[in-house]
């Protein structure tokens, strides 16, 4: 199936779930605009845009990346190109910084989101991770001094003025344990919608994935093919004998079966490659399943986390140890 020309763009739909706090509709594969090592805002622009012709509306993002502003300029581009109509056709995400993880700071922040993408709304306005940094930090590198405790009340509260305001249509956080959700919903006039964690064969937060069931919220996957190349991810995905040997039966990639897997099993899933062939191999996962046998076999593949979260343990400082930054579900 060709999938470059712009009839496709425009006939060609990924499946969506609504979020039942705002009602708008999310495809359940988007596209992740994080790049590392960096590239220009201008290779970032254009990959926007490629995605856009060829299907993808969902557009994950957040103010650390440095992706906010030529994804704006993509969807700028997108509509004078006569590739959508308006901006009303994509899902935009976007996150708060931990830097900007206090009560006061909330609403600016946002603010300054919106004008890098030269937006009037979010669709989604995630906590990026749960803990606060030192006012005024923004860099990729974490300095373990800086990390402090969020004051989820206050956060949370922020967040759901950001809501009401229109600013955003909907809300939610990543990174968050069982635990961290379950305090959070204890308080949460407006319970999160989402729940953007790592997800992947080889993590597949199933424990998570319940208890958001349980609790109405939807859970979007990053990684999902391991986030090799990345600052803590690697190959075991990609390279697991297992998926490749899935993938060899049924004539696919291991990326392809991964995200069919994710597919099957109900949650969202954001994909990130700026290389325009695997854009389309991305997105040519939903006219076959994997069988019962597949499924099992990939189910019964050991677990370990990607993300350690090592880069905000320290023995003397807020979290001690990983298993305490993950309330113990490693």
């Amino acid at each position: 199936m060709q999938m470059g020309s712009r009839s496709v763009a425009t006939s060609f739909r990924i499946p969506e779930q609504v979020l039942p706090s705002s009602g708008r509709r999310m495809q359940r594969l988007g596209f992740g605009t994080a790049a590392y090592p960096l590239v220009t805002p201008e290779v970032t622009k254009q990959a926007i845009l490629k995605a856009i012709e060829l299907g993808y509306r969902h557009f994950d993002t957040a103010h650390i990346y440095g992706s906010e502003q030529p994804l704006g300029e993509a969807i700028v581009e997108a509509i004078s190109r006569g590739l959508i109509k308006s901006r009303d056709e994509l899902f935009i995400t976007s996150k708060l910084w931990c830097s900007d993880a206090y009560g006061d700071l909330v609403l600016p922040a946002l603010h300054r989101s919106l004008q890098n993408l030269k937006l009037e709304y979010l669709d989604l306005y995630l906590i990026h991770w749960p803990l606060t940094l030192k006012r005024g930090r923004y860099e990729f590198g974490v300095r373990k001094e800086y990390i402090l405790p969020m004051d989820f009340g206050s956060v949370w509260a922020a967040m759901e003025d950001c809501q009401r305001l229109g600013l955003t249509k909907s809300i939610g956080v990543s990174n968050f344990t069982c635990k961290k959700l379950a305090d959070l919903l204890v308080f949460a006039k407006i319970p999160p919608a989402v729940n953007q964690v790592e997800l992947n064969p080889l993590w597949n937060q199933k424990k998570l994935r319940e208890f958001c069931k349980e609790n109405g919220i939807i859970v979007v996957g990053y990684s999902p093919l391991g986030a090799s190349g990345t600052l803590w991810g690697n190959n075991k995905v990609l390279e697991n004998e297992v998926l490749k040997e899935i993938a060899e039966a049924k004539g696919k990639t291991v990326a392809q079966i991964c995200l069919r897997w994710a597919f099957e099993e109900g949650v969202g899933v954001i994909v990130k490659s700026f290389n325009g062939e695997r854009m389309k191999q991305n997105l040519e996962i939903f006219d076959w399943s994997l069988s019962k046998e597949d499924l099992i076999r990939i189910d019964d593949l050991p677990q370990s986390r990607g993300c350690t979260g090592e880069l905000f343990v320290d023995e003397s400082g807020t979290f001690k140890c990983v298993e305490e930054f993950w309330d113990g579900e490693v």
